[in-house]
């Protein structure tokens, strides 16, 4: 599960946009962000981080329980974002941690040892720097992105691969204004994946699961063309 190049992919999710593009009320929340999740791990995404952070701890865990017992086949793939308490409650892979939130280390003291999924957020090298006990390191904001404002600082490429160095083996996932469209520009930088908010979700009408599903394919599908056209320029096969 830690090889190389995982996390490829990693959906994150907003309820709010989810809501927005859709048209949707905002009662409609759970059954969007249900079928999103279905969706994405439907279409081949190594992580789901449900980033709902306004939401109640009560209310939060409940509806993953929902979505656990209805959809077991996601639960593997599916991270709370900051909630360590939520995740083990619920059963959830792991949790994934905001820069300034505990440390890695920290919360490995309380969960499984060897399967939870611990991931960090960063945004600078230095920040990268000893996160030795992360399953992985999302790096970001990489370029403009609806989610920050517009003077929000951007590592950019550049400071993408003074992350993946300074990260000294922990994968590093790209997060900010990415689809499948930088899947080059992301290995390139030593990166093992991206995540996304925009890029995965779903189209504002039909299927919700088939439009987030079909979304995340071609994600992989760039990933696998990029390393491909990669490995026939080291080796000229």
């Amino acid at each position: 599960m830690h090889g190389r190049t995982w996390p490829r992919i990693m959906v994150v999710s907003d309820r709010r946009r989810l809501i927005a593009v859709r048209r949707a009320p905002e009662t409609a929340w759970p059954d969007l962000l249900r079928a999103q999740i279905v969706g994405a791990v439907a279409g081949g995404a190594d992580l789901v981080q449900v980033r709902e952070r306004d939401l109640d701890a009560a209310t939060l865990a409940a509806f993953l329980r929902w979505v656990f017992d209805a959809e077991p086949q996601v639960r593997p793939r599916v991270l709370v974002n900051d909630r360590a308490d939520v995740a083990l409650a619920v059963g959830a892979a792991g949790v994934h941690l905001p820069e300034r939130s505990l440390g890695a280390g920290d919360v490995r003291r309380l969960a499984p040892a060897d399967i939870w999924v611990v991931g960090r957020s960063i945004h600078s090298a230095a920040g990268a720097a000893g996160q030795v006990q992360a399953s992985y390191l999302l790096a970001g904001t990489i370029r403009a992105s609806a989610s920050k404002p517009h003077d929000w600082p951007r590592l950019g490429w550049d400071g993408l691969r003074q992350v993946v160095e300074a990260a000294a083996g922990v994968p590093v996932v790209a997060i900010g204004g990415l689809d499948g469209g930088q899947a080059g520009d992301v290995l390139a930088a030593g990166a093992q994946g991206l995540a996304a908010i925009g890029a995965f979700l779903p189209d504002s009408s039909g299927d919700v699961t088939e439009s987030v599903q079909e979304r995340v394919s071609l994600a992989r599908l760039a990933f696998d063309s990029a390393e491909a056209v990669s490995y026939t320029r080291r080796t000229g096969r």
